[in-house]
């Protein structure tokens, strides 16, 4: 690997580091976070929900951003809008503001997240490209998950332990803190390689021009399409799920104030992804297809849902969360290379985008659903539906699969993702 490699692989893990130990640092506590502002199981996770809606309303537009004005120039924006808004999630908690208060910063705390999906993972293909690096994406995946995952032990820990010596609203100004400073960083190390932004441009102009071949190379393509509809089963329960392990282990625990075991669920987690990323490129090499790991790892984790669901002790689940945790953290990579191997550079922020947006739609949707059968029938019983929600994603990756596309046997970086020309569209590259 040349040294101009390197260095954007070194730029992408700092990054992946300073925004996973921002966010973390509130990962463990943040469903405690709402309910001791008053909120009920509903309201916290249509809190999320809202946060979720947030992603989808702007998804486009900041894909937008990303695909005009540069990477850089979205990743910037990100870090401010998480900032203010983090700040000012804090100051609801202070003052034990309404429900219709929390919706509304959820909404613009999911604003700035989409500036950072797809404009990140966009800008570290395209310069690696631009670097000459043929490699493996699932090696850079792989280990860029592992290393987000250690700060995300770092974090998760952290916030938990911090809450437990002050309050549940400081790690809230932690995370503040830290998005300030990843700006700073941002602003030195971070250039757009491989891609030229288009630059300013009449905006509603711009939305239309990226829209359409957005829809072109990514809804219109059978085999981006239907990884794209399954994400809306996979990302909508990892929403809840993830969240909603906080409260299940501490009542498991028995201690309705120990804050650290909440950040314990998350760190569990981290850690599973520390392994899971370095084991992606050797799940890869055990399957021909990318499709079949991507495939097995949703149904196994349905499983481990439903298996947390009927189990009631506390050491038993957290064995199933580890395993849980290291099929997800082992097949994401795989099906990140997947997906980025079937889009053009030019449209490759967006297209990501529209994956996050479907995504999001789904973590709106199902996420104050299963808010609400937690009311009804608790956590066990909503994590049992979740991991039947979830299983409803492997025929949309089977139908995928069943397009035979390149990228679901290729092991290198593709130069050019595939060129326009050679992307098939709707009703073309059916194998039945």
């Amino acid at each position: 690997m040349n040294h101009a490699a390197r260095r954007v692989q070194g730029v992408y893990f700092t990054l992946l580091v300073g925004n996973t130990l921002a966010a973390s640092l509130i990962w463990g506590v943040n469903t405690l976070f709402l309910l001791d502002a008053g909120l009920t199981n509903l309201e916290a996770f249509a809190a999320n929900a809202f946060f979720s809606a947030g992603m989808v309303i702007f998804e486009v537009p900041t894909g937008v951003v990303a695909d005009t004005l540069g990477r850089r120039m979205s990743y910037l924006l990100g870090t401010v809008t998480l900032a203010v808004t983090t700040a000012l999630y804090y100051l609801l908690w202070v003052m034990h503001s309404p429900f219709w208060a929390w919706a509304v910063v959820s909404v613009l705390l999911g604003l700035g997240f989409t500036f950072f999906s797809g404009a990140v993972e966009a800008w570290l293909v395209d310069a690696l490209t631009a670097t000459g690096y043929t490699g493996s994406l699932e090696r850079v995946f792989g280990r860029g998950m592992a290393v987000s995952g250690a700060a995300m032990f770092v974090g998760s820990l952290a916030g938990g332990a911090v809450a437990q010596l002050t309050d549940l609203g400081v790690p809230f100004v932690l995370r503040a803190v830290i998005l300030v400073l990843m700006f700073i960083l941002a602003a030195f190390v971070m250039r757009d390689m491989g891609f030229t932004p288009a630059g300013r441009a009449h905006p509603w102009q711009a939305t239309k021009r990226v829209m359409r071949e957005s829809v072109k190379y990514g809804l219109r393509r059978p085999a981006v399409r239907f990884v794209m509809f399954a994400s809306f089963f996979t990302t909508g329960v990892g929403f809840y799920v993830f969240y909603a392990l906080q409260p299940y282990l501490v009542e498991l625990w028995g201690d309705s104030g120990a804050y650290t075991i909440a950040g314990l669920a998350a760190a569990i987690l981290s850690g599973s992804q520390v392994i899971g990323g370095w084991m992606a490129p050797w799940v890869r090499s055990r399957f021909r297809r990318r499709t079949t790991t991507i495939i097995l790892s949703v149904v196994v984790s349905s499983l481990m849902l439903v298996a947390l669901g009927v189990n009631r002790n506390f050491w038993v689940a957290f064995a199933l969360l580890i395993i849980w945790g290291l099929v997800d953290a082992a097949s994401g990579p795989v099906q990140r290379a997947y997906l980025n191997d079937m889009i053009p550079s030019a449209q490759r922020a967006t297209v990501l985008s529209f994956d996050s947006l479907l995504g999001s739609t789904g973590g709106a949707v199902i996420q104050p659903v299963l808010g609400r059968s937690a009311d009804i029938w608790g956590y066990p019983g909503s994590l049992i539906l979740s991991g039947g929600i979830q299983v409803l994603a492997a025929p949309f990756l089977w139908l995928s699969r069943r397009q035979h596309p390149a990228a679901d046997v290729a092991t290198d970086l593709q130069p050019s993702a595939e060129s326009p020309a050679d992307i098939p569209l709707s009703g073309e590259g059916d194998r039945g």
